[in-house]
């Protein structure tokens, strides 16, 4: 996870929940991860054969962190994958700003080593260039992964387990779980990150601040999409 820090007045007109700030700042974290054998809970072999097309894949998830009646939960700004299945699913099913681009992971922690590239797809006929993300970092051998401390900025930014999302002016949510993450701090080089860019004028005033990295979780549950509020937009 890539953390960057931006001032709340210049983040919220692009998000339609209130931030959830702490310490009068406001923050995006940039989420890099592959999924990998995504199915339905019920349905058995026939439903995970159905989700097979749309079941592994890269995402880069930009979020943010907002709350809704009390509830504190994440925002996504938008997420690039290279699924043009599940990008064309991600609106409709989940309310998810799914986006095309092309994805290039290489984290290899075992071998002290993580390297990048999310480059987003450009349509034909559009004008403007493609933006960029390519990051990489260097970890010890052996890292301590561990769950982050109570109370501490990477719990604020780590541990959250409702998604807010909006779909024909209608604010909904769908609930995430799963064992805190196992992590721990990397010192991180963005040689690029233009792709933030296409998520709105905000990323003019970001400021990279830091970034965790994590060997991931076997097991995490997702929800259906809910009605998060009764007024629309």
């Amino acid at each position: 996870m890539l953390h960057y820090e931006v001032a709340p007045e210049a983040l919220q007109p692009f998000v339609p929940f209130p931030l959830d700030v702490r310490d009068g700042k406001a923050y995006v974290s940039l989420v890099a991860f592959t999924m990998r054998g995504m199915r339905p809970r019920h349905g058995g072999k026939l439903a995970a054969l159905a989700f097979k097309p749309i079941a592994t894949h890269g995402f880069l998830n930009v979020r943010t962190y907002v709350k809704h009646h009390g509830e504190s939960g994440i925002y996504f700004l938008a997420e690039w994958l290279p699924n043009k299945l599940a990008v064309l699913l991600g609106r409709p099913v989940f309310g998810l700003p799914y986006r095309l681009g092309r994805l290039d992971y290489r984290h290899h922690h075992e071998r002290g080593r993580i390297r990048g590239s999310v480059i987003a797809h450009r349509r034909k006929g559009k004008s403007g260039g493609g933006g960029v993300l390519r990051y990489r970092a260097a970890l010890p051998l052996h890292p301590d992964f561990r769950p982050a401390e109570h109370g501490s900025l990477t719990e604020f930014l780590m541990e959250r387990y409702t998604a807010f999302t909006t779909w024909l002016g209608w604010k909904r949510c769908f609930r995430i779980w799963h064992e805190p993450w196992p992590q721990c701090e990397v010192e991180a080089v963005i040689e690029d990150d233009s792709l933030m860019s296409l998520t709105g004028e905000w990323a003019k005033h970001a400021c990279f601040i830091g970034a965790n990295y994590s060997p991931g979780l076997r097991d995490v549950w997702m929800s259906r999409p809910v009605r998060a509020s009764r007024h629309r937009l």
